[in-house]
């Protein structure tokens, strides 16, 4: 039998080191290809604790990590300070990432963020809230025609209300065009009908508390309304509670959101909201995604990719999700 001396042993080593020495650099050269493969994602929100806006975000990392190439993102919050998103954009750009998304604080302050973007070179996805100025090549947005959400809004409630009554309006905020876009839809509608009056129209930004307040305001104050217009499904729900509390029999004032957020179809599917337009935050986060994807491998992407609004009544609620 043969045996070894640990001197020879060590002879042994050296001679296998070389082996041992290609296979580690052939494991790093494909563990450094698998690394450079990921694209890089920067994703800047406009806010983290928007309730749809937590959906598009969640959806698109669901994308993002379903794609094949391997896709990384890399969200910020601005907290909804214009500033502080152009800074964030800014450190995505000397990051050099692959591409940029943003879902922008306002929309009318989108050129800095596009001129610097394209400047660099680097691809750039707008989601969900479109810059009011039209995009330069190398530029897409990603979004839902929210002229088109107020106007489903208004015809259903139109309709319900026999074209007859008074109403009111909870608005987004003002420096978003959601806002602005949702409102012209539902009034393009409501000029159809002379026998609908608009009694109030103030600003919720969106939020459930600040809907509630304001509805409950206005019913303190004595005003007497058939039924609230909401550009969201949040200050839909803040009103529906306020007249709760005010002890109005339910269904009585008709309420309209538009989002389709699971506490807005809830809504819907219990009678508190009459009627609210389906926002696809899923269509919305996988076409941003892809959009970005495609434009970092230099494809072609159209300009504009529209994800279209549904009516989501008691009758079809059930067939919606996030």
């Amino acid at each position: 039998m043969k045996t070894f001396t640990p001197q020879a042993t060590r002879l042994r080593s050296k001679r296998l080191s070389p082996v041992r020495h290609i296979c580690l650099a052939l494991a790093l050269c494909v563990a450094s290809g698998a690394a450079l493969a990921d694209l890089k994602v920067g994703v800047a929100m406009s806010q983290f604790d928007d309730t749809w806006l937590t959906y598009l975000r969640e959806a698109m990392g669901a994308k993002a990590k379903a794609m094949p190439d391997g896709v990384s993102l890399q969200f910020e919050d601005a907290r909804g300070d214009v500033v502080k998103q152009l800074s964030q954009v800014e450190s995505f750009i000397s990051q050099k990432v692959d591409a940029i998304i943003v879902n922008p604080v306002d929309t009318a302050a989108t050129q800095t963020i596009t001129k610097e973007a394209v400047a660099a070179g680097i691809p750039l996805v707008y989601v969900n809230r479109a810059p009011d100025a039209v995009q330069p090549a190398g530029v897409v947005v990603v979004a839902s025609d929210d002229v088109k959400a107020g106007e489903m809004q208004a015809q259903y409630l139109a309709d319900k209300l026999g074209g007859k009554g008074n109403v009111v309006i909870l608005l987004g905020d003002l420096a978003n065009n959601s806002t602005q876009n949702r409102t012209k839809g539902v009034k393009e509608i409501l000029a159809k009908y002379p026998g609908i009056k608009i009694d109030q129209e103030q600003t919720g930004i969106w939020l459930r508390q600040k809907g509630m307040d304001l509805v409950n305001d206005w019913i303190t104050q004595g005003r007497e309304f058939n039924a609230v217009f909401s550009n969201n499904d949040e200050m839909a729900i803040g009103a529906a509670m306020a007249l709760k509390q005010a002890g109005v029999e339910k269904g009585k004032v008709l309420i309209g959101g538009v989002d389709g957020t699971p506490d807005g179809l809830n809504a819907v599917k219990k009678g508190d909201l009459a009627v609210s337009v389906y926002q696809d935050a899923k269509g919305q986060a996988d076409a941003s995604v892809e959009a970005a994807v495609k434009m970092a491998h230099k494809q072609p992407v159209e300009p504009r990719l529209m994800v279209p609004y549904q009516l989501i009544t008691a009758e079809n609620a059930d067939s919606f999700k996030h």
